[in-house]
């Protein structure tokens, strides 16, 4: 017979709640795991290991620099192009890498979301820190370009925390909204690489923002990764830092993020029965 004082029951969220955050704590032996788990199950059985994490942007750098800073003359106000896209490229491979990898986060474990109770929160979690390592790889390159073209950060560089925590916010933010809907909506996983891709384009990686006609930049400045890349840009080059850019972009993170904690919330009691 059980013991009804050492009996737990789980109850479903019910409406908009915001995020058991003590309830998380207790579970960071589990999000550790997770996290440590992506990285290890990405560079299994790979020759060249955490290597992809430098091959992977320097070659896109490369072409970028190939195809747009050498055949198509785009304008990278007045610095080497390479030196341009890779500024831009450090922070947007980690934004889409953590965008595939928590959209198919609670698909990917539906198994475990049908045996076991743990804050399903973890697992979006789980796939945007994994991604980490790959970031701080990544700078290591580009410290080394820094020093190749003997540029010295300026002052600006002490914002570079407050450019990160928008970045996060706005992965984890829209990480949690398509991990949420592609649980229910299985064409979400198809369409991501396609939406990656057009994202791409909609954001400074490959050219400048002064292409943009003046009556639409405040707009343009509503996209969080435009103030993140600019910013960055800024820091690094030593360079007046692009506030117009930045803060429109903040608001947005900052809106995306209390949202997607609200909606993963709402969608989080019919995991288990769709996943």
């Amino acid at each position: 017979m059980l013991n009804k004082e050492n009996l737990t029951i789980i109850e479903p969220s019910k409406g908009w709640k915001v995020v058991d955050f003590d309830e998380l704590w207790r579970y960071k032996d589990l999000l550790y795991f997770l996290t440590v788990r992506g990285i290890k199950a990405r560079y299994a059985q790979s020759i060249l290991g955490v290597g992809w994490a430098i091959i992977q942007p320097l070659f896109t750098t490369l072409v970028f620099t190939v195809v747009f800073g050498g055949l198509a003359k785009v304008d990278s106000d007045g610095m080497p192009y390479i030196l341009f896209s890779y500024l831009a490229l450090w922070p947007w491979n980690y934004f889409s890498g953590t965008l595939s990898e928590s959209a198919n986060s609670l698909v990917a474990n539906a198994g475990l979301i049908t045996k076991v109770y743990f804050p399903r929160l973890i697992l979006p979690l789980a796939a945007i820190f994994s991604k980490l390592l790959d970031f701080i790889i990544s700078f290591v390159v580009l410290l080394i370009l820094l020093s190749y073209f003997k540029v010295v950060p300026g002052l600006g560089i002490i914002f570079l925390p407050l450019l990160l925590i928008q970045l996060l916010m706005t992965s984890l933010g829209i990480g949690m909204i398509l991990s949420a809907m592609a649980v229910q909506y299985r064409d979400v996983k198809y369409a991501l690489t396609f939406i990656i891709q057009l994202l791409l384009y909609g954001a400074p990686v490959v050219y400048s923002t002064t292409a943009v006609p003046a009556q639409y930049q405040f707009l343009y400045s509503l996209n969080p990764m435009v103030g993140v890349i600019e910013g960055i840009r800024a820091m690094f080059l030593n360079r007046p830092m692009p506030w117009d850019w930045i803060w429109p972009g903040s608001i947005v993170a900052i809106i995306f993020f209390v949202f997607g904690l609200f909606y993963f919330r709402k969608m989080e009691k019919v995991f288990a029965d769709v996943a």
